[in-house]
């Protein structure tokens, strides 16, 4: 089997015996990436929007092994996720570190319908990234996309779009920044528009960076879809004016459907010890040409040149999906990453942190891993459709060939309960083979279709499972392709019976869930598909299922 992971490979025709960076760097749902050096560490923090933990971090100390800490907002001290929208929830975090502190950004988005968004921004702090972060600092809801600037002269000051929601203006109103006063903790001063960016629009996600006597203002533009690019302007003064680079985006793949990857931008940039740049910025890999993106919006990174007094610049102005690591990188081997190849058999104490949440934190009340040695005990939820209390524990899908399994204990009293895989979108989009009872109580197995929020059962694949204790479930994509199997002896040797149908796996993507509606802003799916476990209790009856163990395999 071949990982399609992320790795080093040879320049080879430059003569410095500089190794590669492989795009994305972070596959799978990974967008808006934020990324931040303290010392020799750097650090990527991406939206997660309605899954918990909140803010998912990863960990690199060579920009090319990246190694996922999990979420930073792991409780509702932090983020209080029910009864989100789907793709609502935490966008476009922003991480720093200044004064000896990690400074954790984000914004709580209630929903985008009819050109409200109801962004709640918030702003916690740690002296490292393991915690004890801080309780939240309750900001402005002017606007998403919120980002700290530390200036040379100790001051801090927060940037973000201004959203403005009358009918017949400009949604994305600009970019305002606010002082943030640390002692006080709490925004000070007047809020100045300082950029209305250019043609593209939809300008959002400023990000500040102080070089060569010159601000500079890296904004996202075009929306995130197919039209997104990176936008630079500077100016001698924080307030502006800004003057936009004359050379044009500093990186897009618009008007080129031949690259690999799409949907160039949202970026932020961070300099090496040895003074290099980069750009960490989201991607897209769509099946056809402008066709769905299952994986959702990923993350990459470009080497940048940036000479003194100079705009900076990525070579051809579009992304690459090899890069020249850092000067002097180590030439090793790591295994592959747990987020392509990972056996989980719930022998932790806690969930590992490839696995999330939908909308409520993990909490032993529901996902119980103490009750029975090596297993995960989840106890039932609502219904899929339901945005309040989901027994939901799926992991980011992040190749389009990929494979999961897992093994369930499940003794179903009637039809109200219901547990097994999902490959998930949202609450509108998602497929469940699931084990539940029959209406004389003999247990089956069947496969719920959810599409855009219409339910059916698939035709002709209901099995009867009386009198096995123990199923092992799969599922499969490959490509655009999806399909289920199970087993009746889960071991090392176990015999899968297919369910002998394809379903259609790119119903599982941003495009796909998207809502056009004439004279708004496009309403994108956000997020990217998953791979779960899953379990229903309607009734509130007590139903639990036990999972002793869970696999997935990118190939």
């Amino acid at each position: 089997m071949t990982l399609a992971q992320p790795g080093l490979s040879p320049v080879g025709d430059d003569g410095t015996d500089r190794w590669m960076i492989r795009n994305p760097v972070l596959p799978g749902f990974h967008p808006d990436p934020s990324i931040v050096r303290a010392g020799d560490d750097y650090y990527i923090a991406t939206s997660t929007f309605e899954w918990f933990p909140g803010v998912r971090v990863h960990h690199s100390t060579d920009l090319v092994h990246w190694q996922p800490l999990g979420g930073v907002l792991t409780e509702t001290r932090l983020l209080d996720l029910t009864g989100a929208a789907d793709s609502c929830g935490i966008w476009a975090p922003n991480l720093t570190y200044a004064h000896g502190l990690f400074h954790l950004l984000y914004t709580d988005v209630a929903t985008f319908a009819g050109g409200y968004w109801d962004p709640q921004n918030y702003l916690v702090t740690a002296p490292s990234m393991a915690g004890p972060w801080s309780d939240p600092v309750v900001l402005h809801g002017r606007g998403f996309d919120a980002s700290l600037f530390h200036d040379e002269d100790g001051t801090t000051w927060m940037l973000s779009m201004r959203a403005d929601w009358r009918p017949g203006r400009d949604r994305f109103g600009g970019i305002e920044i606010q002082r943030y006063d640390r002692d006080e903790r709490r925004l000070t001063g007047p809020a100045r528009l300082i950029f209305t960016g250019t043609g593209a629009g939809l300008t959002e996600a400023p990000n500040v960076y102080r070089k060569d006597g010159w601000y500079y203002l890296i904004t996202a533009e075009g929306g995130t879809s197919w039209a997104h690019q990176v936008t630079v302007a500077r100016s001698r003064h924080l307030f502006g004016e800004y003057e936009v680079d004359p050379g044009g985006p500093l990186l897009t793949s618009s008007g080129r459907p031949e690259l690999t990857l799409q949907k160039a931008g949202h970026g932020s940039l961070v300099q090496t010890p040895a003074g290099e740049w980069y750009l960490a910025h989201l991607v897209a890999r769509p099946y056809t040409p402008y066709g769905r993106c299952v994986l959702g919006r990923e993350a990459a990174l470009q080497r940048v040149e940036w000479a003194d007094g100079a705009w900076p610049r990525i070579s051809d102005g579009v992304p690459a999906e090899l890069v020249p690591a850092p000067a002097g990188t180590a030439l090793t081997t790591r295994p592959p990453s747990s987020e392509l190849l990972e056996d989980d058999h719930f022998d932790a104490p806690v969930l590992g942190p490839n696995w999330s949440t939908l909308r409520r934190p993990a909490t032993p009340d529901w996902v119980d891993l103490s009750a029975r040695p090596s297993h995960l005990r989840i106890h039932g939820g609502r219904s899929p459709m339901a945005r309040h209390r989901p027994s939901l524990v799926a992991r980011r899908v992040t190749a389009r060939r990929c494979t999961f399994e897992a093994t369930c204990e499940f003794t179903p009293r009637n039809a109200r309960q219901l547990a097994g895989i999902t490959a998930y979108y949202n609450t509108r989009n998602w497929y469940y083979l699931h084990l539940t009872a029959d209406d004389d109580g003999t247990p089956v197995l069947d496969l719920l279709v959810c599409d855009s929020g219409r339910v059916t059962t698939a035709p002709g694949l209901r099995t009867v499972v009386d009198g096995i204790p123990r199923v092992g479930l799969r599922l499969r994509l490959d490509g655009p392709l999806l399909t289920f199997a199970y087993t009746t002896n889960p071991g090392e040797t176990p015999v899968w019976y297919d369910l002998g149908r394809a379903f259609d796996a790119t119903t599982l993507s941003d495009e796909y869930a998207a809502t056009i509606v004439p004279g708004e802003p496009e309403a994108w799916g956000f997020t990217g598909a998953f791979a779960g476990l899953w379990v229903q209790d309607l009734g509130a009856e007590g139903g639990y299922a036990d999972f002793d163990r869970a696999a997935y395999r990118a190939s």
